[in-house]
């Protein structure tokens, strides 16, 4: 049996699914009727739904190229007295009958799948809506594989026509809403099919948030943000997309309501104790919660000085709550003070030693603050007291943790140690992907084949997830400043002890001495620490020596070519992650530095063909003009034809004057214009000869910083470059703008 399935499954992930469907009848073809494959048990349903979903991926003979999933439908018919699973049945002829244009047989499949009580699972809606609109099977599908909260109604536009279709069937006297009074997705589905400026619409969602705000919800702000949809200006399809940047939240209509309508509950309990046109006196904790809401609206849009001063009355009235310190915390660091930030979570976190969540907020906090040694004795706090919480955190495949230790130590300049933890993430995705075999012959014998397959998809994608990318990118980013800066490195080098006097070549040496002391006594103490722990109990089993890490500076890895590193993570990212922008301007800086001139053109198109306006485009289009100006030797004939051809077609055929020109036409008439590409026009301005000092920095400072993307980091990008310039009063001028829009922001 276990060698049928090896065969079958090989064969399918080959690409032939028609052979693996042929291979297991060959399999049934040699068991006697009767026997215990043919019985209704576990392993007989997985492995009739296995092959049913073999059925649905054949191309069949239709000339529709749907005969497999039409086959798939008729047998699940078959299969239905052997399967146990039955959601699962229901879920795979719910898929089959939409893909086929059934849908009026999806709709009854549906509400059985209802009946089961899958009221709250959002992708049942979807299929639903789908139903209900006739949609095409491309659409279908895309819904069919959307995440969390995702609907039809969250995906695209829908006219009014279709919204009203989507009204009657969800509250409507025989809708679902009456069907299913208690279930609160559909309540919630039914919000995001409203339209947001009707007068039903602000009903509902007033009913919604006092309900929310009686309880005490505190996760309501984020719930109402998933409101916030927008068209996406990207597509053609009238697709949506949610609304993020603070400028498009402020203007949202949907955030507009609830500002009014939480100012009304605010107002309303002050004065009165109840909301507005309520039918009694509310609980004393729904202001408290009316003010949480508030403040969450305030940092929606980047009021930060708002918001901490109704965080702080909530503080002032209930001093013991964590949430309040965790938004708070919040406030301050996007604010600009993430070391008061650091402070105030910590406060929170000490009202509660054993939540895990707020402990594990307030390290990832302290790591960004730059204060190490305080997130490792609150990280350790959750570790086993028995080891180093260092080795249990890497064993314990911590990503996060050394995602933002990695990133501590890069600001540091401490560039060996950072790679180190960045190279242990990309470990931990190796020992993943290698992690499969071990699931190979358990799921071959205890036959769930479905589970594996599902496996092997997500191992398909598993170099593209977000914290590899962010480790491999960050990991080639660091290769690339070293390779650019050599003398990165001279700070961890030993001095040069023959420049030095005598007296201060001992001062030297008696440094370095007391520092190497030092780190020796610090891990001794560790050591010791861990070994005594609970010493007094003679019960607690001693921990397994862990492996010694005999590069914890990362010298090995700083002995690497460094081009050779970065481009190995670069095509990764290309490979595995091409839909990001940012995997193409790694995989661009790296090939110019390569002198692969047409791998560089290439990945300026992909990155065109992702996101025409993106900033990092344009700026390197600017780069790329300017290195074939200034090159000392061309490419070859062949490749030198293909630059020639194509990338005027990436300036509009302009030269690179007329290009820079062009953009800042489109910077100047476009108020909303990302800070990011402000600034990118900015320094094209200045390499290239367009204008002056002075004119670069109108590009800036006339935004007066009301448009998009506009964070601390971005603003210290902005700031760097406008002291590149030397132009005083427009640096006095930008950091006063940046004073007015971060409060808290200090060192600036």
């Amino acid at each position: 049996k276990l060698h049928w399935l090896s065969y079958a499954l090989s064969v399918q992930v080959n690409g032939d699914p028609d052979a693996a469907v042929g291979i297991l009848d060959s399999y049934f073809g040699t068991l006697e009727e009767g026997c215990e494959e043919f019985q209704k048990n576990f392993e007989s349903s997985e492995l009739a739904l296995y092959k049913n979903q073999l059925l649905s991926e054949t191309k069949g003979e239709d000339e529709d190229g749907l005969g497999g999933v039409r086959k798939a439908l008729e047998h699940l018919d078959e299969i239905e007295k052997v399967v146990v699973d039955h959601t699962g049945w229901l879920k795979a002829k719910l898929s089959y009958q939409l893909q086929l244009g059934k849908f009026e047989d999806a709709k009854d499949t549906v509400f059985t799948l209802l009946e089961r009580g899958l009221t709250e699972e959002h992708r049942v809606h979807g299929a639903y809506m789908c139903a209900l609109l006739k949609c095409d099977r491309e659409t279908c599908l895309e819904v069919e594989k959307m995440k969390g909260t995702g609907t039809l109604a969250t995906l695209r536009l829908i006219s009014e026509e279709e919204r009203n279709i989507l009204l009657e069937a969800y509250g409507s006297n025989d809708g679902l809403s009456k069907l299913y009074p208690r279930s609160n997705g559909i309540k919630r589905i039914y919000i995001t099919i409203l339209s947001t400026n009707s007068e039903e619409f602000k009903t509902a969602i007033d009913k919604y948030c006092q309900k929310q705000i009686t309880k005490g919800v505190p996760s309501l702000g984020a719930d109402l943000s998933s409101l916030y949809l927008m068209e996406d200006p990207r597509s053609n399809g009238g697709r949506l997309m949610l609304a993020t940047d603070p400028l498009d939240v402020k203007t949202h209509p949907v955030h507009i309501l609830l500002v009014d309508l939480v100012e009304e509950y605010t107002t309303s309990l002050s004065s009165n104790n109840s909301f507005p046109n309520g039918n009694g006196e509310s609980p004393p904790s729904a202001l408290l919660w009316a003010w949480y809401l508030r403040s969450i609206l305030h940092e929606q849009v980047a009021e930060y000085s708002q918001g901490i001063t109704l965080i702080n009355k909530c503080i002032e009235h209930t001093p013991t709550a964590v949430d309040f310190y965790e938004l708070k915390a919040r406030l301050l660091e996007a604010g600009g003070d993430i070391q008061q930030a650091a402070d105030v979570i910590d406060a929170g976190r000490n009202l509660d030693h054993q939540d895990r969540y707020i402990n594990n907020q307030t390290t990832k906090t302290f790591l960004r603050a730059g204060r190490e040694e305080d997130a490792k004795k609150r990280i350790a706090l959750f570790t086993r007291e028995q080891g180093a919480s260092e080795q249990y955190l890497y064993d314990m495949q911590c990503a996060w943790y050394e995602l933002e230790l990695a990133d501590l130590l890069r600001r540091k300049g401490e560039f060996g140690k950072s790679l180190r933890k960045f190279m242990a993430v990309v470990k931990h995705y190796e020992d993943y992907h290698e992690d499969q075999f071990d699931f190979h012959s358990y799921c071959l014998r205890k036959v769930t084949m479905r589970a594996y397959c599902d496996l092997l998809r997500f191992e398909d994608d598993l170099w593209g997830l977000p914290n590899y990318c962010r480790a491999a990118e960050e990991t080639a980013k660091i290769y690339l400043h070293i390779h650019d800066n050599p003398s990165a490195l001279e700070s961890d080098a030993e001095p040069d002890y023959s420049k030095m006097t005598p007296a201060e070549r001992k001062k030297a040496k008696n440094m370095a001495r007391k520092k190497k002391n030092a780190a020796a006594k610090g891990g001794a103490k560790s050591d010791a620490k861990s070994n005594n722990t609970n010493g007094g109990s003679g019960n607690v089993k001693k921990s397994k020596p862990h492996a010694i890490d005999e590069d914890p500076s990362g010298k090995e890895l700083l002995a690497l070519n460094y081009l050779d590193e970065a481009k190995k993570y670069a095509a990764i990212l290309a490979r595995h992650a091409p839909n990001s922008v940012s995997s193409w301007a790694l995989q661009y800086d790296v090939s110019v530095r390569r002198g692969k001139m047409l791998m560089g053109l290439q990945s300026l198109f992909k990155m065109k063909s992702i996101d025409s306006g993106s900033h990092q485009l344009f700026s390197r289009v600017v780069d790329f003009s300017q290195r074939l100006e200034s090159r000392s030797s061309k490419c070859h004939d062949t490749s030198e034809e293909i630059i020639s051809a194509d990338f005027p077609k990436l300036m509009g055929g302009n030269t690179l004057s007329e290009f820079v020109k062009s953009a800042i036409e489109r910077v100047k008439c476009d108020t909303d214009t990302a800070l990011p590409m402000r600034t990118a026009v900015a320094k094209a301005i200045v390499s290239s000869g367009v204008g002056s000092a002075p004119d670069s920095l109108s590009v800036i400072l006339d935004s007066k910083l009301n448009c998009r993307c506009v964070n601390v980091d971005s603003c210290r990008e902005a700031l760097e470059f406008i002291a590149s310039v030397g132009v005083d009063s427009g640096k006095g001028q930008f950091q006063a703008l940046v004073a007015t829009k971060f409060p808290f922001l200090k060192d600036f």
